[in-house]
């Protein structure tokens, strides 16, 4: 496709036909592990007379959030049409990474993707640009994750503990998911070889 034609793209088709498939190519579950337009904010309440009702345009969405497993968020891509440059999201995706608590921020426009990384090894830059196909793979953002965090390798069974969800259904929220990590994480700094159940109650 000539850069005319992918132009004339929409962000959602930028999404569906090239970001989406580099994820996947990368080794990502698009079923497990690929989340699209999650919402991190839930809006202000606005208050009119004796009415009230939150204003959905306050809330903040990301484009895609990537995680390890459900509830273990580990980075976010911010898409835009290719109109604008592969690096034009990437001050937003940092917004949503400062909010999830990740160390790794994506933005792409469809032609590459643009990278800030909160934890560059030996040798690595902390913002860079590569190709699509070359987008990292699941153990290389978990890995950044770990360090992030301070989770170590003989703790990391204990963090990746399924919690348990009450019988309301509801998925928790994303501060009520850091919450929980980050108790495991502090459990898990204390214990070795214990695990936790710990019990979500989500509601509205």
């Amino acid at each position: 496709m000539d850069k005319k034609d992918k132009q004339q793209l929409s962000e959602i088709d930028i999404c569906d036909l090239f970001i989406t498939p580099a994820i996947k190519d990368a080794g990502w579950d698009q079923m497990q592990q690929i989340r699209r337009e999650v919402t991190l904010t839930p809006g202000p309440v606005v208050v009119r007379g004796n009415m009230s009702a939150r204003n959905k345009k306050k809330k903040k969405f990301a484009d895609y959030v990537l995680s390890w497993e459900p509830g273990i968020p580990l980075a976010v891509v911010e898409a835009k049409d290719n109109n604008y440059t592969v690096s034009h999201g990437i001050q937003q995706a940092l917004g949503y990474a400062e909010i999830l608590e990740v160390p790794c921020a994506f933005s792409s426009n469809g032609d590459a993707f643009a990278s800030h990384n909160k934890v560059p090894g030996t040798g690595e830059d902390i913002e860079t640009q590569f190709a699509l196909e070359t987008f990292p793979p699941l153990e290389t953002l978990w890995q950044r994750y770990k360090q992030f965090r301070g989770i170590e390798d003989k703790s990391e069974d204990l963090v990746v503990q399924p919690y348990h969800l009450d019988s309301s259904g509801k998925e928790p929220r994303y501060y009520q998911v850091e919450a929980i990590n980050r108790t495991v994480e502090a459990v898990a700094k204390e214990e070795r070889g214990h695990p936790t159940i710990i019990s979500v109650h989500n509601r509205e």
